[in-house]
């Protein structure tokens, strides 16, 4: 039984009709699959590629983390853009929405372990995860799916690709914030003795102090720095993120939208004008899902109050709609 959940209304899933039956023509709205996961359980896989949408309704984390709120408000924003996108896949593609997990109050881990125990069921049914956020601490929750469902599936070495102007690797003393996931996962692997494999990319100099970079290099994170990100590097850019593939079974890929540039994602908690392009972040991330090792994605930070003409969500919207043309291209 979820406590902070809440399943999603059909108002968010409203849009354009250019015809009723066939398909050729239809958009995500006529297809989306609702479900309340304290009423029915998710269908299973019925033999083609699916997906299910998880929303994450916080900002607790940010708020703890000393940035802007408005976060929450994310999953229903990226819903509202994504309702119209064309299904530009076969008929045997499936979309389901599993509604939100609701951070109460100051409970950010309570929260957490439900959308741990939602991407778990998301899995065991057979479907690819799509998480929406809401702050970044929706990592740590979605992560926790991710190991509890790979350790009875003994699904091998899960690796961790982020997009992110920061690490997130902060310590948490006073528990954890948007800011600290990673540390988090960090000593999670350490109890454990696996291996923490964290790939970062987008990574500024100025969002970082000198002593998360020590963080970082003592627990063995590889990461590019958002000023690297750049045509003439291509090269040895992918030659390292794909020798880190290589060495993973499996692959977390998490997306930060402050790693983009401000005049693209202003609707974020730490806004960065000099972030990464739109166009570089999609390239990456469709080589990274090249590899077919990708288990399941989220996008966070979409934070609606700061962002102007919804250019944020359409963002996120767009690259969740890259990440499923893809895999489907793929499959």
């Amino acid at each position: 039984m979820f406590r902070n959940y809440q399943p999603i209304d059909s108002s968010f899933w409203q849009g354009r009709v250019d015809d009723e039956e066939d398909y050729a023509y239809f958009r995500w709205h006529q297809i989306i699959q609702l479900i309340d996961l304290n009423q029915n359980e998710l269908p299973g896989d019925s033999g083609g590629l699916s997906f299910c949408f998880l929303g994450f309704a916080s900002d607790t984390g940010v708020k703890k983390n000393l940035g802007r709120v408005g976060a929450k408000n994310g999953p229903n924003s990226i819903r509202k853009v994504m309702a119209s996108y064309p299904c530009s896949f076969s008929k045997n593609v499936k979309l389901y929405d599993a509604g939100n997990v609701i951070c109460q109050g100051e409970d950010l881990q309570g929260a957490q372990k439900e959308l741990a125990q939602g991407v778990e069921l998301i899995l065991q049914a057979g479907h690819f995860p799509v998480l929406l956020g809401g702050g970044h601490e929706i990592a740590f929750g979605h992560y926790l799916g991710l190991h509890d469902f790979s350790m009875k599936t003994q699904s091998g070495q899960l690796g961790i690709i982020n997009f992110d102007a920061h690490f997130d690797i902060r310590p948490y003393p006073d528990g954890s914030t948007s800011g600290t996931m990673f540390h988090q996962i960090a000593d999670l692997c350490q109890e454990e003795q696996n291996q923490f494999a964290y790939f970062c990319l987008g990574i500024q100099k100025s969002g970082n102090t000198r002593g998360l970079f020590e963080i970082a290099a003592k627990n063995k994170v590889e990461y590019i720095l958002a000023a690297d990100l750049v045509s003439y590097k291509m090269d040895q850019n992918l030659k390292k993120l794909d020798q880190f593939i290589a060495g993973q079974d499996q692959l977390y890929i998490t997306i930060c939208t402050d790693v983009i540039s401000s005049a693209y994602a202003p609707g974020v908690s730490s806004p960065q004008p000099l972030g990464i392009q739109p166009d570089t972040l999609n390239y990456y991330l469709k080589h990274i899902l090249k590899s077919g090792k990708a288990m399941s994605f989220d996008i966070a930070e979409v934070s609606p109050p700061f962002d102007h003409d919804q250019l944020t969500a359409r963002l996120a919207g767009s690259l969740i709609f890259s990440v499923i043309d893809s895999l489907t291209a793929i499959k």
